[in-house]
């Protein structure tokens, strides 16, 4: 209780002096934002201002012509004055225009170049130009792939893209199915993610949430596949962005959209591994405009078998004797996993240079069920019941203000975001042996408690159109907390709070070299009990330095060269002491004296179109210390040698890596394409004088898409992870493929299809071998998972109304190593 009120008045002490600067600065940039002269301009009078929209078409197919450019040039000097591209649905909108008369130039590879003219008075600031027919250009279609579809990879200077909705063997599985094809990612059995190697930040439309804050891959299973836009893979991100993920960030945006009138879309999914359902409804009139989606994920109960065996020396620290243990267990666990998510969202346009919105989403997961298991201890046999039940409640409450003004380019923004979660976990085990032939029963139960609460304010300055500055800053609250049903030495209380700033220049050196940098700062200090320290105290602070320079070559090519340095911050689930006996031969606990992992990392990449090709080539070093990894080792239970699994810091690691990925088309209609992965792992630590030596590690996917026309399309993909080490042992490699047909069918506004996962093999089996030596003892564990991958299922899905795709910027936190990493919800911020 002391704990609790102590930390309470520095939680509120460091709140309101954050909060305070956040305000100072906040008014600074208020001002700044009203005068849109610039620093050290005058005032400048706000004339009326609206906006242009149109509708872009091929004038043959009439499909929507998305990515097209659109210039806006003044007729009176020929200057361009604003531009921006159309999304999916060939929709355009051109915001802040001020009245007078505009030729509109459309742009797009492939096409020939269109002008229109239009006009706009201070009586009618909005003009909807309606329809727009682009022509192919003769010289260049044959070059030009029409498919009527985005493609499914995008490579952008910054990241690469997947988009998940033009992959039609997505149809019917989750998030993690969806993960497992995007290039440079690879994933483990469990669903935990990697890019390129190293731990990443996940988010959610560029937002983090508090359903994620437990276990980001149980937490990815109940988003279906079909809620998922697409994926981007930012490997470069620059100091705006949080510090976390030594790898770099994964966003993953979702089917959300703003649209004049109502639309939405409904998607519905039936099969032997698992049922999902998802309804999304948008409505729009004039400036304001509301969302909802609901969503649903049932997976069946399956037997997934684990085979483990323990051979165990525990070494007693005051008579040095030696006792040796032999523990094989053979079993399975029966899990079903449910869960549904809602959310609702608002977003109101005060004028052309004001805007609000706000959104609430709530989120409820579960699994668990029953296991059995047979066990061998030191030649005795003895079987083991058990049950769990795992459950995550979650709710995030976001509101956002934005300001822009006549300048373009200028923005001011204040955000702040709620999130409070709940993961009650509760498991028990009925263990029956010669000692114990009426059965011994163990239980326990614990609850994890998360708040945290974020403010932050942005503003962008653009100088010219080419030399822009970004700063903001930004303060993170988070309180967690750990209740055992027993209370006492293993509940655990811990804050943490985050206090951080950012500038960023970009700006042209030459016309065709572009270069942005900056530098962000951030102070964390963190207050936490343990059972034998009592309260402890920790803060640092650190730089994270960023810069970027890309170089246009001949034939659409870019090269680049980027260097940043990212942060892991340990999250509950490394840090929570509650001791974990739900196998009670293999104990689970966190440990909250990890630090967190610094990272330097550096990349040289390469990317070129060549008439419907896409090739990205990089190669990367990253330098890792502190990394934080799994360790098992031996403890004494009574009469029995156990293992337990914690986390530790376990040394510096090297890793050199290359990955290239390619997209051909052979045909207009028939797509490959391919990603190889490589990279080392290498771990040592000076103070132990041990090192893992250099491993290669390795991820292959590959892809086929064919068109048969008539909205007929079949597509094949298959994925090949390599074995994964770790500083104390190995993971086997991973197989997996899949298969989808699918129809377009309601003038192609629904679809519906079939698909297939792992056909001709029942399960996915994942053997794991470690080894530890220490000075309690020494443990070997080998640990054979069978998992039932192989699914079939069938998928239907519906669009209606008129769907108008735009971005809000959001607030984000990407600062928290999780479960491997976390995700969240919102709009990113570049």
């Amino acid at each position: 209780m002391q704990f609790a009120q102590t930390n309470y008045k520095r939680l509120t002490l460091n709140m309101k002096k954050l909060l305070l600067l956040t305000f100072t600065l906040g008014i600074f940039f208020t001002a700044q934002a009203q005068f849109p002269g610039g620093f050290g301009g005058g005032a400048k009078k706000i004339t009326v201002t609206g906006r242009i929209t149109a509708t872009i078409l091929d004038s043959v197919t009439k499909k929507p012509i998305d990515y097209a450019t659109v210039s806006l040039i003044t007729v009176k000097d020929n200057k361009s004055v604003n531009g921006g591209v159309t999304d999916e649905k060939g929709k355009l909108s051109l915001l802040n225009i001020a009245p007078d008369s505009y030729k509109l130039m459309i742009g797009f590879m492939g096409y020939k170049t269109k002008t229109v003219l239009v006009t706009t008075t201070p009586s009618k600031p909005d003009n909807n130009i309606g329809t727009i027919y682009i022509s192919g250009s003769e010289n260049t279609l044959a070059d030009v792939q029409v498919q009527g579809t985005k493609a499914v990879i995008e490579n952008k200077i910054d990241r690469m893209v997947y988009n998940a909705e033009a992959d039609g063997t997505n149809a019917g599985g989750d998030a993690t199915d969806v993960m497992r094809k995007v290039p440079m990612l690879s994933v483990d059995v469990d669903g935990n993610v990697q890019l390129r190697g190293g731990a990443v930040r996940v988010l959610i439309n560029g937002k983090p949430s508090g359903t994620m804050a437990s276990s980001v891959s149980d937490a990815l299973k109940m988003i279906p596949a079909e809620q998922i836009k697409s994926v981007e893979v930012i490997t470069s991100p620059s100091a705006k962005y949080d510090a976390e993920g030594s790898g770099g960030i994964i966003n993953i945006i979702t089917k959300k959209s703003n649209a004049q009138g109502v639309s939405g879309t409904v998607n519905a999914s039936a099969g032997t591994r698992q049922n999902n359902g998802a309804f999304n409804i948008t409505a729009k009139t004039g400036r304001l405009s509301v969302n909802a989606n609901l969503g649903t994920n049932l997976a069946y109960a399956q037997n997934s078998r684990v085979v483990i065996v323990n051979n165990t020396t525990v070494i007693d620290p005051v008579d040095n004797t030696v006792t040796a243990n032999n523990v094989s267990q053979d079993g399975y666990s029966k899990w079903s996993r449910k869960g549904y998510n809602g959310s609702f969202g608002a977003d109101y346009d005060f004028n052309a240079y004001n805007n609000i919105s706000t959104t609430v989403k709530m989120n409820s997961f579960s699994n668990g069920g029953p296991g059995a298991a047979n066990y061998i201890i030191n030649g005795a046999p003895a079987n083991n019941i058990s049950d769990m039940d795992m459950t995550f409640d979650n709710l995030d409450w976001n509101v956002d203000y934005k300001k822009t003004s006549k300048k373009e380019g200028e923005e001011f923004s204040i955000s702040g975001q709620l999130s409070t979660g709940k993961t009650p976990l509760h498991f028990s085990n009925i263990l029956f042996s010669d000692l114990y032939p009426n059965g011994a029963a163990t239980s326990s139960s614990n609850t994890g408690k998360n708040k945290e609460y974020t403010a932050q304010t942005d503003y962008t300055y653009p100088f010219t159109k080419s030399t822009i500055l970004e700063v903001g800053v930004k303060g993170i609250f988070r309180d967690i907390s750990s209740t055992y049903d027993n209370g006492g030495a293993q509940d655990f209380d811990y804050s943490q709070n985050v206090a951080s700033a950012y500038g960023v220049i970009s700006f042209d050196l030459t016309k065709k070299i572009k270069f942005k940098g900056g530098l962000r700062g951030e102070y964390t200090k963190i207050d936490f009990n343990t059972r034998d320290n009592g309260i402890e105290t920790n803060d640092y602070l650190n730089l994270f330095p960023s810069a970027i320079i890309s170089r246009t070559l001949k034939g659409n090519a870019t090269l680049k060269l980027s260097y940043n340095r990212r942060v892991q911050r340990p999250s509950q689930s490394y840090l929570n002491p509650f001791r974990n006996t739900s196998d009670q031969f293999n104990i689970m606990q966190g440990n909250p004296q990890l630090n967190p992992e610094l990272s330097d990392n550096f990349e040289l990449g390469y990317s070129t179109f060549i008439k419907g090709s896409v090739i990205n080539a990089s190669v990367f070093y990253r330098r890792t210390g502190g990394v934080i990894e799994s360790s098992i080792s031996s403890t004494r239970d009574g009469s029995t040698n156990k293992t337990l699994t914690s986390y530790l810091n376990v040394g510096t690691a090297q890793t050199y890596g290359l990955n290239v990925f390619g997209s051909y088309n052979p045909k207009p209609k028939w797509t490959l394409m391919s990603n190889i992965g490589l990279n080392t792992y290498e771990v040592s630590n000076t103070a132990t004088n041990v090192s893992t030596g250099t491993f290669l590690n390795y991820n292959i996917f590959a892809r086929s898409a064919y068109g048969f026309g008539k909205g007929y399309n079949f597509e094949l993909f298959g994925v090949v992870n390599s074995p994964r080490r770790t500083y104390q042992g190995k993971t086997d490699a991973m197989i997996f493929y899949g298969a989808s047909f699918k129809k377009d069918i309601l003038n192609k506004k629904g679809s519906i299809g079939i698909n297939t996962l792992n056909p001709f093999t029942k399960d996915l089996h994942i053997q794991t071998v470690n080894n530890s030596i220490t000075s309690t003892g020494t443990v070997f564990q080998s640990q054979n998972i069978y998992y039932p991958l192989r699914s079939f299922g069938v998928n239907f899905s519906y669009s209606f109304g008129k769907l108008k795709f735009t971005e809000k910027k959001k607030i984000k936190n990407d600062d928290i190593k999780q479960d491997q990493q976390q995700g969240g919800m919102g709009g990113v911020q570049q």
